[in-house]
């Protein structure tokens, strides 16, 4: 059986791309392969991560497989990818352009510019696979002159389904079950997540819809320290509903799953995603979803949420309202975003569609 080498920058608890390196070594060592974990920075528990510069050593074969995990700019990656005589795949998340980050964060541009630049010669590399989280990352690659008969669409293993198995934080329960309506919105915060627009559209729907509702904003790099999150903070103040809003940082699952429990509706302002696992989670959790139409949302989210092709707040806002007062409409949303989920996102279904990509190698 061959020895497969899975090789990400660097891993991590609760990121979505090692979420989906983690789900493709389980399934293939299901399936009798030899996995090995490679990466140049890890902060897991799990003691059986390797350093990236031992892939050459494990890789010896020419049936060996590699799968590299693109979502920037590394320069090691992509020479291990032109240099390695195995079978190579690339699963490529997508990589945010450099301009969301200028003047917040001098090294995440030049990451995201680096991966852009890389993107022409990753296409270049004789790869035997093309794996993207989504249609609009396939088309991308395409694009760029990767092989449409090497490309397929696998969209990212992930947690959720212990978010429907843990005990949802009874501290959260508590604090957010006060009868206010529940805004949530989950996901890393970083300039190209829309944030600013996210609390304008918040703002118009608490002063002119709901003065008894809040803004829940999970996810890391919202504790107010960064050049972005700063700025968040001072709009916050400017729009007058720091009282309404809350910035959680990094939570547990436990906490995640209690966070989904109270919401009344999940938003997104994102202007920029390859994927995007917030919106599957809020689907599994059958809570009502309203986005904007950037990069991959209306793909992943098809018919199961409010998504609005113009970046208007106050089309957000009324979105909100109508959601927050219509229960049947709630309820409506969540059990089709239930059903989208169960239908497309599980890791069942997504395990069949990779180990089916991965059996065009043979």
């Amino acid at each position: 059986m061959s020895q497969v080498g899975i090789l990400s920058p660097s891993l991590s608890i609760g990121d979505a791309v090692t979420n989906d390196a983690l789900g493709m070594s389980e399934a293939l060592k299901s399936r009798g392969y030899e996995v090995r974990l490679f990466c140049e920075t890890h902060a897991l528990d799990n003691g059986r991560v390797y350093d990236a510069a031992r892939i050459t050593r494990f890789l010896t074969g020419s049936d060996d497989i590699l799968i590299y995990h693109y979502s920037m700019g590394w320069a090691p990656g992509l020479d291990l990818l032109q240099q390695l005589k195995c079978r190579k795949v690339v699963k490529y998340h997508n990589v945010t352009p450099a301009k969301f980050f200028h003047g917040f964060s001098s090294n995440d541009e030049h990451l995201c510019r680096t991966g852009r630049e890389q993107l022409v010669d990753l296409v270049r590399s004789n790869c035997d696979l093309f794996l993207s989280a989504s249609a609009f990352n396939m088309n991308e690659l395409i694009s760029l002159g990767a092989d449409i008969s090497k490309s397929f669409v696998v969209p990212p293993f992930h947690h959720i389904d212990r978010l429907n198995k843990v005990s949802p934080d009874g501290a959260v329960l508590k604090t957010y079950s006060d009868g206010r309506t529940n805004i949530l919105s989950v996901g890393r915060v970083a300039p190209h997540k829309g944030h600013l627009t996210l609390l304008e559209a918040f703002a118009h729907f608490y002063y002119n819809c709901n003065r008894a509702s809040r803004l829940i904003i999970v996810g890391k790099g919202g504790e107010g320290l960064s050049p972005y999150s700063k700025l968040l903070n001072r709009a916050v103040d400017a729009l007058g509903i720091r009282e309404a809003v809350v910035f959680t940082g990094g939570v547990s699952e436990a906490a995640l799953t209690a966070y989904y429990t109270v919401a009344d509706v999940f938003v997104t302002a994102s202007e920029h995603e390859g994927f995007c696992v917030p919106l599957v989670e809020a689907m599994s959790m059958k809570t009502p979803i309203t986005a904007f139409a950037s990069a991959a949302i209306p793909e992943t989210l098809g018919d199961a949420g409010v998504v609005w092709p113009e970046r208007d707040p106050l089309l957000m806002a009324e979105t909100l309202a109508l959601l927050a007062a219509d229960s049947k409409l709630r309820t409506s949303l969540g059990a089709r975003g239930l059903r989208r989920y169960q239908t497309h996102f599980t890791n069942e279904e997504i395990e069949t569609r990779f180990l089916s990509a991965i059996s065009s190698l043979q």
